[in-house]
């Protein structure tokens, strides 16, 4: 590999280590991370707001002297106009003298569109540095333009022999590995759960850390006979969106929720499970949201795994096992098929416990 190749690969890697920080909280935009380069050193850098704008590299730009510099982009800079001026525009305006970017946008307003223009502005382009490596950066945001479900992830918390409730205690896992869940959660923009599974936990499904508490995702929970409780916790936080699907009538408790700010969605009545499961997260792709975490128990995670929607499993693993002091509601088969090998092990401390990913 030359070494102008290197170059270009370490600082778009930079980029995207930007591009990582809002991932998750750029509502329908792609997450975009950048930096500016002059005589091989950083000057600026942006990376796309908290809600989608301004842009990466709006941000970047504002920097005065930046004329002649190189700039190095996760995704194809914007070339249409839309609430904010073409990403394209500014880099030409600003003189830039050569822009490096990843992969193109798969938005048609601004599909191929870059290069041509920069080209007729007589500015350098090369493009697909670290394009494989984009691919799955932005399954996400690429899957927003198909007809396939949206992007899912999910997580779980098992006792070394793989039990999820524990009969004594609330927690199976220790704090390190609640900090980290939590930190597991800003990456996405909405969490979804069910309603057994929250009345049973009491549980907040937010960001408990300092600095990511904005980024505490929306919050949606699969409710198919509108048996969740009225006085749970998660409904004390005013700000943050939660959703409640159903397929039963109770006016009551839909004019309760309604007051406090939840949404209810009144699903079509079925005895399809399958299809049940299936048809939320299309709705919640119409919603306009496109990664989801699921938090739930067993039984639930269990129908999504048969129908091979998730894309990563997060297993939260304790080293003890609880034998009777722990149960599942269900069967954990399905779990322990999954190929949990070292090689899935995410190089972290989390002392006692440990955190595989397993890509589905």
């Amino acid at each position: 590999m030359s070494t102008s190749q290197n170059k270009d690969n370490f600082f778009l890697k930079l980029a995207f280590q930007q591009a990582e920080i809002n991932l998750g909280s750029t509502s329908l935009n792609p997450s975009v991370g950048c930096v500016v380069v002059k005589n091989d050193t950083i000057i600026s850098s942006g990376r796309t707001s908290f809600n989608g704008r301004p842009h990466a590299e709006a941000i970047a730009l504002k920097k005065k002297k930046i004329h002649g510099s190189n700039i190095y982009i996760t995704l194809e800079p914007c070339s249409h106009f839309g609430k904010t001026p073409p990403c394209v525009n500014n880099i030409i305006n600003k003189k830039i003298h050569k822009v490096i970017f990843s992969i193109n946008d798969i938005d048609s307003r601004s599909k191929n569109l870059a290069f041509s223009k920069f080209k007729k502005a007589k500015i350098n382009v090369k493009k697909f540095i670290l394009k494989n490596y984009a691919k799955k950066f932005y399954k996400s945001y690429f899957l927003q333009f198909s007809k396939e479900t949206p992007f899912i992830d999910a997580k779980l918390a098992t006792s070394k022999d793989y039990l999820s409730i524990n009969k004594k205690k609330k927690w199976i896992t220790n704090d390190s590995s609640r900090k980290v869940g939590n930190f597991l959660r800003s990456k996405y923009d909405c969490i979804l759960s069910t309603s057994k599974t929250i009345n049973i936990d009491n549980s907040l499904l937010d960001c408990r850390i300092e600095g990511l508490e904005q980024k505490s995702p929306a919050v949606i929970i699969v409710d198919r006979f509108f048996k969740i409780k009225k006085n749970l916790k998660i409904f004390k936080n005013k700000s943050r969106e939660i959703f409640i699907f159903t397929q039963t009538n109770n006016r009551l408790k839909e004019k309760f929720f309604n007051k406090i700010g939840v949404n209810i969605i009144k699903l079509k009545k079925s005895n399809n499970l399958k299809k049940d499961v299936s048809d939320v997260y299309f709705f919640l792709k119409q919603l306009g949201f496109n990664r989801i975490l699921i938090e739930s128990g067993i039984k639930y995670m269990n129908e999504v795994l048969k129908q091979n929607l998730i894309k990563n499993f997060y297993l939260f693993k304790s080293s003890i096992n609880l034998k009777k002091e722990g149960k599942n509601n269900t069967n954990s088969h399905l779990i322990r098929k999954l190929k949990i090998t070292y090689k899935n092990k995410v190089k972290i401390n989390l002392y006692d416990d440990s955190l595989y990913r397993i890509q589905l």
